[in-house]
């Protein structure tokens, strides 16, 4: 757009709020003024209406235009002054050209300010109209989801075209504002208080509040009735749920779906317990363990103890991994879950229907499915990589012999695991990662410390390297800002990521939607496109984190199996996670650079862990504490701990946000002396110091001075 049309396009607005302000047409913006001067208004309508109309419906432009308070009432008024048919037809142009015109605004000069303001709301938006273009706008025309205003402005920040957002609101507003206008022409037949109780008049309002509900009811059955068309469904079902996937979303879902006297099965073609149990969470923990034993046994003397005579026995390391996965083996066992109540079918499943699921030749149908699959580890397709045996954390338990020169490509929790424990059991780690920054999710303070703790233990810390390719099975070639470096090894581990398992047991045929990063597409109550089949844990995201899983589960369960008479939207709003490397570093909420991103207004406490007598006493005075605040408040946004013990430490946070509890309390709360627990009431200590008010202070000191004379 032109530089003097932008300029036109800004100061028009401007200039009819100012004429209609100094009219003093907006005074009459409240119903009360409007219906006490009902009959003057009409006197001047009929003196000049063409005036008057024109008038109204400047006032109502501006109105829409500048997001002003009063729509619904100038809606209301229209069919009050001019009757239903008119009032409709002034009413929903000057609506849709008032809301064009803050789209336009919004467009062109208030970028900055909308997302500001709005923001939150930006993502769902452009998602709807990602996905279903301009249908999703006409919907929230049709059914207010955001406010009319909050439309009008974020729509202006996507890419959508101005003559169909023009069209669409014309359009969309239309079946809304003849209700409101049709209110209004009753309204004017009232001349006495007890008239307010008429039958016609108690109809229209509510036609009102029922409209957008019905509407909603409608819209839903079409896109129900369309997703579900060429699939037959069964008069009786076998099941009220299948779970597929006996990780810890579906285990969870099949364990709540028992407890409530659901018939439920549990369909797993591999080992019950999934990754976490047999090839993640468990196992490297069990790891984690023998390879911080070992280093303290190596620091021995700084506790003024002599150890002589030791060495690791990798075979008994990896042997004890299985023995501790065997000994919780019961906890997630068919024998288990078949007392709970639940059927678990040891098979490949096959989804053929919403309502129908294949397993070792036989069908079996059900009222509804949730789809637990879990995720693998994601291997990219560097060249030469069909020449080299690689590892993940799928089948590095399977070693038996540790390796001499160990690379991990990845600078993620897992890699970082990874890298200090084998490091620590002997093997020469060397860690690529291609970013500038190992724990890239983390504060630039927590990824640096970290890398140094990786590399005080003997790791070879690699940032800024991109791989390139294998130039034989034993050496991988990066790309530098120095150049190409090539890397030796005996062993190869890839931990850059998983990726959600969607493949091979029939969605290809449903044809579900998918995310960006491979995710199935959901609501907020986990549902997909099919309102019967539900997702939890790493095929739904955002977290791939057990915990998270058995989180979602419930709700994935619950909604299934009460919907619609009952039915929850999943709570991501206190979510904690660590990585367990030495020491530890855990988190919930939000740190420091995410509230940069988010241009939020706050603050930050700090604590260094050095200075606790505990941990002093323990020999590992190491890390910190740091917490997000609101800006000029106690609230907690988000707290990160570095240090040992720190899973155990954020309980106290992730409390904290969960009640809205500040950190004036956890600073009034005992803590246990001595222990690390107290390193959350000194980090409030600190805030306190930093906050305390300085003014009154000045005057108690003066007031103790006088109490010493």
């Amino acid at each position: 757009m032109k530089k003097f049309q932008k300029i036109i396009l800004f100061l028009l607005p401007g200039f009819i709020f100012f004429l209609v302000y100094k009219s003093g047409a907006l005074d009459f913006l409240s119903f009360e003024n409007l219906k006490s001067n009902k009959d003057f208004l009409k006197i001047k309508m009929a003196n000049n209406p063409v005036l008057f109309t024109g008038l109204f419906f400047l006032v109502y432009l501006v109105t829409i235009a500048f997001s002003l308070p009063g729509a619904a009432i100038l809606t209301i008024s229209s069919g009050l002054l001019f009757g239903t048919i008119k009032g409709t037809i002034i009413a929903s142009f000057a609506s849709s050209i008032g809301a064009t015109i803050a789209f336009l605004a919004a467009r062109f000069f208030f970028k900055d300010l909308v997302e500001k303001k709005f923001g939150k709301y930006m993502a769902s938006i452009q998602k709807g109209l990602d996905k279903d273009g301009p249908w999703y706008l006409f919907t929230m025309r049709l059914v207010p989801i955001f406010p009319f205003f909050i439309v009008n402005l974020l729509s202006g920040l996507t890419n959508i075209k101005t003559l169909t957002y023009y069209l669409v609101s014309q359009i969309g507003m239309l079946p809304v504002t003849f209700l409101f206008a049709n209110t209004g022409s009753q309204l004017s037949t009232i001349d006495s208080p007890k008239e307010i109780l008429s039958p016609r008049l108690i109809l229209s309002f509510a036609i009102i509040g029922i409209f957008p509900i019905l509407v909603k009811k409608l819209i839903d059955y079409y896109k129900t009735k369309k997703v579900y068309k060429g699939y037959k469904k069964p008069k009786k079902f076998d099941y009220n749920i299948i779970a597929i996937g006996a990780g810890a979303g579906g285990l969870v879902t099949s364990y709540i779906a028992a407890a409530v006297k659901a018939k439920v099965a549990l369909i797993e073609k591999n080992k019950m317990g999934g990754d976490c149990l047999n090839t993640g969470c468990v196992p490297s923990k069990a790891l984690i363990k023998s390879s911080k034993v070992f280093k303290q046994i190596l620091e021995a003397s700084k506790y003024g103890l002599n150890v002589k005579d030791f060495s690791v026995d990798f075979t008994k390391v990896m042997a004890r991994v299985k023995k501790v996965i065997k000994k919780i083996e019961p906890h997630d066992s068919i024998e288990r879950y078949e007392k709970l109540g639940v059927n678990c079918i040891t098979g490949h499943a096959q989804i053929i229907s919403p309502y129908e699921v294949k397993v070792n030749d036989q069908t079996i149908t059900t009222k509804n499915i949730v789809i637990a699959t879990g995720a693998s580890p994601f291997v990219p397709p560097i060249k030469g990589i069909e020449n080299v045996s690689i590892l993940t954390s799928n089948n590095v338990w399977d070693l038996n012999e540790l390796p001499k020169n160990l690379v991990i490509l990845g600078g993620g929790p897992i890699g970082c695991e990874l890298a200090q424990s084998f490091q620590r059991l002997g093997s020469n780690v060397t860690q690529v990662e291609m970013m500038p920054e190992i724990m890239g999710r983390e504060d630039s303070d927590v990824s640096e410390f970290v890398k140094k703790k990786l590399e005080s233990d003997g790791v070879k810390v690699f940032v800024n390297h991109k791989v390139v390719e294998f130039d034989s099975s034993s050496s991988l070639i990066c790309e530098t800002d120095n150049g190409n470096k090539s890397i030796k090894f005996d062993k190869i581990i890839i931990a850059i990521g998983r990726k959600p398992n969607t493949k091979g047991f029939g969605l290809e045929d449903l044809k579900l939607e998918y995310n960006t990063n491979g995710t199935i597409a959901h609501d907020k109550y986990l549902r997909t496109k099919y309102s019967n089949i539900y997702v939890c844990g790493d095929v739904a995201g955002p977290y791939q984190f057990t915990h998270v899983a058995a989180h979602q589960a419930w709700y994935a369960s619950v909604n299934a199996l009460f919907s619609p008479f009952k039915k929850f939207k999943v709570d991501y709003r206190v979510i904690p996670w660590c990585t367990f490397v030495d020491p530890e570093v855990s988190r919930v909420g939000i740190n420091e650079s995410e509230a940069k991103e988010s241009k939020l207004d706050y603050e930050v406490v700090k604590y260094g862990i050095d200075d606790l007598d505990r941990a002093i006493s323990d020999g590992n005075d190491e890390g910190f504490v740091k917490v997000i605040l609101k800006q000029g408040s106690d609230k907690i946004l988000g707290a990160t701990i570095v240090g040992d013990n720190s899973s155990n430490l954020i309980i106290e946070f992730v409390t904290a946000m969960k009640n809205n509890i500040g950190l004036n309390k956890i600073l009034g709360t005992i803590h246990l002396y001595p222990s690390m627990a107290e390193a959350n009431k000194y980090v409030a200590g600190e805030w306190k110091r930093a906050n305390q008010p300085e003014k009154l202070l000045k005057f108690v000191q003066k007031f103790h001075a006088w109490r010493r004379d």
